[in-house]
């Protein structure tokens, strides 16, 4: 292959044609089947000039699409001056090289472009060492094609050549050698954030989860106030931003917004950022977001839930929020005395109604209007009452940190002291009754109520 052609994995500021495949069973329309890659290259920073599908039952084994479809890309791309093709599809090592071959051009697969828009949107060090990690892990098996793309990594891999070695045998061996120095470095911030996640029992946690750019962080500024940074773009925000969710006559909850999600993720790359979905793992609700002004929302909805399997997280107790209502065909954004008609407006044959059908205890808002968002922050708090028991908790009198955990967590009706300990009369749910038994050393007794109004403490 003519070498220069990948001089760098950079696709910034290059003219770019979309291919795509359509296979029997796939559920993406062939209107939209390119929609999310194009919203990819143009956060990549790509000019997109061009579009190319083909439907086929299975991928053609040396080029992936048909002859006549590569000799179409081939002139698609001289016709629009395209300097890169990025395929919707991942391709084999093979694949890729035998493309670039014939159309003369540089090709890349969409792990490639998702692995592009990390490593620029990385800021803090954790960040940067999971995206270096998963493009080494993703371009081991590319050396053979691709060995320049290391000169892009920072502090990484080097190209020169050792005495009697080949160059791509060297490569490998550095390679492998950084990966190794990466995981290392990576258990280490894991155990860090392992231990800062179980440091923060006095509060409940919760934590955004859902496809990218669904709002999540504009829900939670929606929700806690405070300032975030939002983006209209893909993977705006890859880490971890935790804020305090007071509310009133209730308590204060920790607010989690993390990394969105997307159909194909590299595996690599949710491998990598695994530690910084602790807190999805460690929360005590998720609130799975979702646009429900797209029209592939059901099958954003299966690969977030999917991405959860994946991590672990699968039977984490969750909450459906559809956002973005206020985009919605015919939504009339209601007044402020309004009880929902702007739901109420929105066009009966819309995929809303056939989300809100198919999941009848989701919750509809909008982060920009604050539609649905003081009834969102009602059901959080309803959700997490449940299972509350009426308790008698005993300490050593010298515990300060209990009483200050019970007072993030709870309303204390009642507090009575003996010569030697502190006695709580509180209501709490059975998880957080038996977080604070294995860390606390205390005596749990379970009552009936204590007054009919007691009830109202939660």
């Amino acid at each position: 292959m003519n070498q220069p052609l990948r001089d760098t994995l950079k696709v910034e500021a290059k003219r770019a044609v979309l291919v795509g495949m359509l296979t029997p069973g796939q559920k993406l329309s062939k209107e939209h089947a390119l929609d999310e890659l194009a919203g990819l290259a143009e956060t990549a920073g790509c000019e997109v000039v061009g579009h190319l599908t083909q439907t086929r039952d299975h991928p053609e084994p040396a080029t992936y699409l048909g002859k006549g479809k590569i000799e179409e890309l081939n002139q698609l791309m001289q016709a629009t001056d395209a300097e890169l093709a990025i395929f919707d599809n991942n391709l084999s090592p093979s694949q890729g090289k035998n493309i670039e071959a014939t159309i003369k051009s540089i090709v890349i697969d969409r792990s490639e472009v998702i692995l592009d828009i990390f490593a620029t949107h990385a800021r803090t060090y954790e960040a940067k060492l999971q995206v270096e990690l998963a493009q080494l892990l993703y371009m081991r098996p590319r050396l053979k094609r691709m060995w320049t793309h290391l000169e892009r990594i920072e502090g990484g891999i080097g190209s020169g050549r050792g005495p009697g070695e080949k160059q791509l045998e060297l490569d490998r061996r550095m390679l492998d050698k950084r990966v190794s120095e990466l995981r290392r470095k990576l258990e280490s911030v894991e155990k860090r954030r392992e231990r800062l996640v179980a440091s923060r029992n006095e509060y409940f946690t919760v934590s955004l989860v859902g496809y990218t750019n669904a709002g999540k962080s504009t829900l939670m500024h929606a929700l806690t106030g405070e300032d975030v940074y939002i983006a209209d773009q893909l993977f705006a925000t890859l880490d971890t931003k935790t804020r305090k969710w007071d509310i009133p006559n209730w308590g204060s909850i920790l607010l989690s917004d993390t990394v969105g999600f997307v159909r194909d993720l590299p595996h690599h790359l949710v491998a990598s950022f695994k530690s910084t979905l602790e807190e999805a793992l460690q929360a005590d609700l998720l609130l799975h977001v979702v646009d429900a002004s797209n029209p592939e929302a059901m099958q954003h909805i299966e690969t977030v839930e999917s991405v959860l399997e994946e991590i672990g997280a699968g039977e984490k107790q969750t909450l459906l929020v559809l956002n973005k209502v206020d985009r919605l065909p015919g939504h009339q954004t209601p007044g402020i005395e309004s009880d929902g008609d702007g739901l109420n407006s929105i066009e009966e044959n819309s995929w809303y109604h056939i989300l809100r059908n198919k999941h009848r205890d989701a919750m509809s808002v909008s982060a920009v209007t604050r539609e649905g968002v003081e009834q969102l922050r009602e059901k959080v708090v309803s959700i997490l009452s449940k299972n509350f028991h009426a308790v008698e908790i005993t300490a050593d009198i010298g515990d300060g940190k209990l009483t200050s955990v019970l007072t993030q967590l709870t309303e204390v009706e009642q507090t009575t002291y003996t010569n030697t300990n502190a006695i709580y009369r509180c209501r709490l749910p059975q998880g957080v009754i038996e977080r604070l038994q294995r860390e606390y050393k205390i005596q749990v007794e379970f009552l009936e109520e204590f007054t009919p109004s007691s009830a109202d403490a939660t």
